[in-house]
């Protein structure tokens, strides 16, 4: 595991990328940082040392997150997406992947995810249990966890904070 901090203008972002690729995102001073199983015991071995198997795809990962993020900060949202390899349980997985589809300027609901996760999978799920999986979003911002709102409209939980939530949102032209 390889980690760098990125300045972004809401605040130092601390980026982790293995072989795989950008396994976290997360402002320094987030909820649930460091929480997350593979990802934190990887933060707690030998990080940057020269010579590691893997070093320049560690590398790449690190520069194309960079990259997507300049971009995006920028008000730019047409580059792709770094390769992600996003550690978490099963559920964790699933809820990520539909943040994923949601579309740069828009926002959906906790509800409207746990029932997307019901069509998909015919099993009744709560809004509940998919606002603790977005809450440990390991990828702040490029798995846009700060696009899902609470059932009316309102600007909710945000492990980085509700006002960088609430920004992110006007970057990206959302009237909040």
């Amino acid at each position: 595991m390889r980690t760098e901090t990125y300045d972004s203008p809401l605040g130092g972002l601390v980026l982790a990328a293995d072989v795989e690729g950008l396994a976290g995102a997360w402002f320094a001073d987030q909820r649930h940082y460091g929480e997350f199983g593979s990802v934190r015991n990887g933060l707690a071995g030998d990080l940057e040392r020269p010579g590691n198997a893997g070093d320049g795809a560690q590398a790449r990962v690190l520069a194309q997150a960079r990259a997507w993020l300049d971009a995006y900060f920028a008000g730019d949202n047409s580059s792709g997406l770094p390769p992600l390899h996003l550690m978490g349980t099963p559920f964790q997985q699933c809820v990520w992947q539909l943040l994923l589809e949601i579309p740069y300027g828009q926002t959906t609901t906790y509800g409207a995810l746990a029932r997307e996760l019901e069509h998909r999978f015919g099993s009744r799920t709560s809004a509940r249990a998919v606002g603790g999986a977005v809450g440990r979003n390991p990828v702040s911002i490029i798995v846009p966890c700060h696009r899902v709102l609470g059932a009316n409209g309102a600007i909710t939980g945000y492990a980085g904070g509700v006002d960088r939530k609430r920004a992110l949102l006007e970057l990206e032209g959302v009237r909040v």
